[in-house]
C-alpha cells in the first residue's frame, strides 16, 4: 500500500494511535499519553507550532475532547482534525486507531484552525433561534450541523465557540441546514 506523506505534525493520544496511523501515513507523530498531556510535550508543542502546521487528532470521547482543551489552552495556533466517533468504533471501542484510513484521510482533508485572528460574532440567541439548542431535537440537529461543516462533536457551547473562531454567520447555518447529503 502507498503511504501518504502528510506535511503536518500530528498530535494524538498514544501508540496505538501511531501505529494505525503510521500504517499508510508518513508524518511525525506526538502522543499526549493519556489526558494528563506532559509539560514537556506542551513546551515541544509550542516551539513546534512556530515552525510547522500541528494538527491535533484525538479520540471522539471525553478524554479526546479533554485533550484538546488543555492543548488549546497552551498551545496558540493549533489546528483540529475529528473522526467521526460513529466511523471509529471497534470492538466496543472507541479512537482515532478504530477508525479506517478513509475516515482519518476524511478527517485531515478538513483541518481546522483552533482559533483564528477573526472572529464570528454568532450568539447562544442564534443557536436556539436554529433550534440548535434549547429543543427535543437540538442535540440531533447539533449533530448534522457539526458533522457537515466538520466541526467535531460538542455540546452548544462548544459548538458556538468553533463556529465564531472559524467565522461561520447565520447563512453558512442556514446552508448546512438545507443540505440534504
Amino acid at each position: 500500500m502507498d503511504r501518504i506523506s502528510y506535511p503536518a505534525i500530528l498530535v494524538v493520544e498514544g501508540a496505538t494511535d501511531v501505529a494505525f496511523l503510521s500504517s499508510f501515513l508518513d508524518a511525525e507523530f506526538v502522543t499526549t499519553n493519556g489526558s494528563d498531556v506532559p509539560r514537556e510535550t506542551i513546551e515541544y508543542l509550542k516551539e513546534a507550532v512556530k515552525r510547522k502546521n500541528v494538527v491535533v487528532l484525538t479520540d471522539p470521547d471525553y478524554p479526546g475532547r479533554r485533550i484538546r482543551g488543555i492543548l488549546d489552552e497552551n498551545v496558540p495556533g493549533l489546528m483540529h482534525a475529528f473522526v467521526r466517533k460513529e466511523h471509529s468504533i471497534k470492538k466496543h471501542k472507541v479512537g482515532v486507531a478504530e477508525s479506517t484510513k478513509e475516515e482519518v484521510m476524511l478527517a485531515l482533508s478538513h483541518v481546522v484552525p483552533s482559533k483564528t485572528g477573526e472572529e464570528g460574532n454568532l450568539t447562544m440567541a442564534d443557536l436556539m433561534e436554529f433550534g440548535l439548542m434549547g429543543g427535543v431535537e437540538s442535540k440531533a440537529l447539533r449533530e448534522r450541523i457539526e458533522e457537515r461543516l466538520h466541526l467535531g462533536h460538542g455540546n452548544a457551547k462548544t459548538l458556538l465557540r468553533r463556529m465564531n473562531a472559524l467565522c461561520i454567520g447565520k447563512e453558512d447555518i442556514e446552508e448546512a441546514m438545507r443540505d440534504d447529503r
